[in-house]
């Protein structure tokens, strides 16, 4: 039979099924956390109803001493401050006991990328489809053009494929994009990119002669009426496997990585890559520090004297 502190983990489970209209896995998950630490406190001689703060604090000491990844433990302690709440607002306890927990810092994992070599390993291999005559060539162009702008740019996958057909109108190297929260933003096109659009352009209008446009630059015959991000990011991976490259490794969105990351290395500022990437805080942008950092170890090493005189010591 379960003490009276497992009747008030049940109720708070109740209350969540009828009044948040939780799902079944949300509440197996929530039951499962908390029955968990229910039992670390009645080991600890002390119950949910009863904890202080201090033996909550031990349960995710615990917890990290069974190896608990910090988002598994993030994840308990906010089963916890659920279950804390719902017990002070019942008039059951006069305090919350995880008020004054610190939730366990996750390391921020580094973005997958893509060396300047494998890019242009798939550029080219992408350039030489496109330019083989035959059948499915419009299919070829379309890869290529879409592989120099998300390159050039950095854009989403999500407005690569919806860009308007106007696109093709434009004139100058720069490009008007319309990203989250319907912000706009200017991005530069490279030639090659241009090049690609160009000649994808002039293919698209002859294949379809006088039939109906769409509206849409990469048109699809899909409910949205542009090309699906999954499709392209198939075809992504074909495309790397035929030119020999890992395709585990390769997606729309690590282009979009590798555009910051190459651009950060080669000099640019990180500012600058925030406003090409439209991000609206520049702490998002920060996940590629890592780049900046070791171009200055690099530019030490090469120019430092204390660098070049060890150098010459050994």
């Amino acid at each position: 039979m379960r003490d009276l502190s497992g009747a008030h983990i049940e109720a708070f489970l109740e209350m969540l099924s009828a009044e948040r209209g939780a799902a079944e896995n949300t509440l197996l998950s929530y039951r499962r956390d908390l029955d968990d630490l229910h039992e670390f406190l009645i080991s600890a001689k002390t119950s949910p109803l009863n904890a202080e703060s201090s033996h909550l604090s031990a349960y995710l000491t615990h917890l990290g001493k069974r190896a608990f990844a910090p988002s598994s433990q993030a994840r308990r302690l906010s089963a916890m401050r659920q279950l804390y709440k719902f017990l002070y607002a019942e008039g059951l306890r006069t305090d919350d006991p995880t008020a004054v927990l610190d939730a366990p810092k996750k390391g921020r994992a580094l973005p997958k990328n893509m060396s300047e070599a494998d890019v242009s390993r798939l550029l080219e291999r992408a350039t030489l489809e496109a330019n083989e005559p035959g059948d499915g060539r419009l299919s070829r162009l379309r890869m290529l053009a879409l592989l120099e702008l998300l390159y050039a740019t950095g854009m989403r996958v999500s407005e690569l494929v919806s860009l308007p057909l106007k696109v093709l109108e434009q004139e100058g190297r720069f490009l008007m994009i319309r990203g989250k929260g319907n912000k706009e933003r200017v991005v530069p096109l490279s030639r090659s990119a241009i090049t690609a659009l160009a000649a994808y352009g002039e293919a698209k209008r002859a294949a379809e002669g006088d039939a109906e446009e769409s509206p849409w630059l990469f048109p699809s015959y899909g409910s949205a009426g542009y090309l699906p991000r999954q499709v392209f990011a198939r075809d992504l991976k074909g495309l790397a496997a035929r030119a020999g490259l890992k395709t585990s490794a390769i997606s729309p969105h690590v282009m979009r990585h590798a555009f910051a990351s190459h651009l950060l290395a080669n000099g640019a500022d990180l500012r600058v890559v925030q406003e090409l990437l439209g991000h609206s805080d520049i702490s998002t942008t920060q996940i590629y520090t890592h780049v900046l950092e070791e171009r200055l170890r690099q530019l030490v090493e090469s120019h430092h004297p204390l660098a070049k005189e060890g150098k010459n010591r050994e």
